[in-house]
């Protein structure tokens, strides 16, 4: 029983390492902004690796938004492994559930173009699945644990566990000038069991942290 204990993690411990190699989000070719992004040196973990930002943009004139619905990339780059045509389209349901609930926390949510309004686009551009059953051992036993550990302080993705990529594009409504635009990889803190459970669980996770973000990235402080 202990000899088949070792052999388990030390499997686990292996896998776990492989899956440190996990897929970086590119400058998905597809979107329309993609000529504009330009690699964000203030991102040091992979959590915003592209950005673009519209010069002196006064965030503050904007009070209310409309986000589109949101779109599943189709680009042959993006990144979305076995991930089916089902769970892509939930996942971009609760993009668009999340990212409206906490953009309306901070904005009036507007029904027609107008001076104070943003127009919002995002685009799930990649999905990486949990690893079933490894990805929760991973974090319980006491090994993996400490692997997570030093994880989550590094801000880092968990063994084993899964995360979701997306662009989000932001316009004037009125006349559509793009004033910001970057792609973000979320994933939930590599020691947070509950988001290790079911496959989507991760980029179910990954999406609440990044509509918080959204609002960061608007210039206001999430709820």
């Amino acid at each position: 029983m202990v000899r088949l204990s070792k052999i388990s993690l030390a499997l686990l411990l292996v896998t776990g390492g492989l899956a440190g190699c996990a897929s970086q989000p590119v400058r998905y070719q597809g979107l329309a902004s993609a000529a504009q992004l330009t690699a964000n040196p203030k991102d040091k973990v992979g959590h915003v690796p592209f950005v673009y930002a519209a010069s002196n943009t006064d965030w503050s004139q904007y009070s209310a938004f409309l986000l589109d619905p949101v779109l599943i990339y189709s680009g042959p780059d993006g990144q979305f492994g076995n991930v089916s045509d089902e769970d892509k389209r939930a996942l971009a349901s609760y993009i668009q559930e999340q990212f409206a609930g906490a953009l309306k926390a901070k904005f009036a949510a507007a029904t027609t173009p107008s001076a104070n309004t943003l127009r919002i686009r995002v685009t799930l551009t990649g999905v990486e699945a949990n690893v079933p059953i490894l990805g929760t051992v991973s974090k319980v036993v006491p090994a993996g644990a400490v692997m997570n550990t030093v994880q989550t302080a590094r801000d880092k993705q968990g063994l084993l566990s899964g995360s979701v990529s997306y662009a989000v594009e932001i316009y004037d409504s009125t006349s559509n000038r793009l004033l910001r635009a970057y792609i973000s990889k979320q994933y939930p803190w590599a020691v947070n069991v509950f988001a290790s459970f079911g496959p989507l669980d991760a980029a179910r996770a990954g999406i609440r942290m990044g509509a918080d973000d959204l609002v960061l990235q608007l210039g206001r402080s999430p709820s």
